[in-house]
């Protein structure tokens, strides 16, 4: 089987867009017709691939109803198994046949008209009208209930509004892979092989690395141990303790001490050789007068008398022009 042709940048930009707008309304559709997500998201992609290829050759204008027939020709919509799950609100869909659940679910989740959904299903607008008289609620009275049509159908749309954003990125990711005609890669998850016998020995240089910590170590604690020495030796030196140094660090005290001689004692009055200069000095009778000798020199050179400050002093002194006062400021 040949590939298909590369599509054109134009025609590319064009499905993208198309696909764009519709794949969140085809993925809620078939998980609420399939009541099975994991199903829902296989029609999807079957349908979106079916649909890129044959599409570039025709209209736009007959893009949507030939992507939804489709999408509702695949096994997964028209024989959806008894199992499915319909949760709240919408747990009305799980009362319906597969046929009427899929035409509601086309005028509801895929906003198409009736002359269209009756073309996507293959049948004439009156069996497409009866189908969806068939799946309205109804309500006490066995009559069909407005009310529960538009709670119905306001649901549906929370469900396409509301679409979790790892399902979004999931449709982008097979948007992208359906335009451009190359399948998602799925990472290989590798298994780790088991580890040889001479992978489990420790390395040399992982061996090296105690050795080299017990040093550091040692390192590390020698000028500690230097240091608890010298304050041992400072102390005994000071204050005579009788603290024995650690064995190997100090074995005798290498400062000797010896007592001086006091010198402060007083030596006689007679081996002091200034003492009769100083008996004179004390005797003479100018030594009030020579004591005042620097104050009497400054007075005599006619040095100023200093400020008497027993008066109060002004708080603030007058302005420096005060005083200056002219004769015509006298007139």
């Amino acid at each position: 089987m040949a590939a298909p042709a590369p599509l054109s940048p134009a025609a590319a930009n064009a499905l993208s867009a198309f696909l764009r707008g519709v794949e969140r309304r085809a993925l809620v559709v078939s998980e609420l017709q399939t009541g099975d997500s994991g199903l829902a998201e296989r029609a999807v992609a079957v349908a979106m691939r079916a649909f890129v290829g044959p599409a570039a050759a025709l209209q736009m204008a007959e893009w949507p109803a030939r992507f939804w027939g489709l999408l509702c020709s695949t096994p997964q919509l028209l024989n959806p198994p008894a199992s499915g799950y319909w949760e709240g609100p919408l747990g009305h869909l799980q009362t319906l046949a597969p046929a009427e659940r899929l035409a509601l679910l086309l005028r509801i989740g895929a906003g198409l008209d009736e002359e269209m959904a009756s073309a996507v299903l293959g049948v004439d607008a009156l069996a497409y009208r009866q189908a969806l008289a068939a799946a309205c609620p109804l309500d006490a009275g066995g009559n069909p209930d407005a009310a529960g049509w538009r709670a119905l159908a306001e649901q549906v749309q929370v469900q396409i509004r509301d679409l979790s954003q790892p399902r979004v990125r999931q449709l982008e990711q097979l948007r992208e892979s359906v335009i451009s005609g190359v399948l998602p890669a799925r990472p290989a998850v590798a298994k780790a092989a088991p580890a040889k016998a001479e992978d489990r020995r420790p390395s040399p240089r992982r061996r090296a690395r105690a050795p080299w910590s017990l040093v550091t170590w040692l390192l590390l604690c020698l000028p500690l141990l230097l240091l608890v020495a010298v304050a041992l030796w400072w102390w005994r030196s000071h204050f005579g303790g009788a603290v024995d140094p650690p064995s190997g660090l100090a074995s005798e005290d290498p400062v000797q001490v010896e007592a001086l001689p006091d010198s402060s004692t007083p030596a006689g009055p007679g081996q002091d050789p200034h003492a009769a200069g100083d008996a004179a000095m004390l005797a003479d009778p100018d030594l009030a007068v020579a004591s005042e000798a620097d104050f009497l020199a400054w007075y005599a050179a006619g040095g100023p008398l200093p400020v008497d400050e027993s008066q109060p002093q002004p708080s603030r002194p007058e302005p420096a022009g005060a005083a200056l006062e002219t004769v015509d400021a006298e007139n």
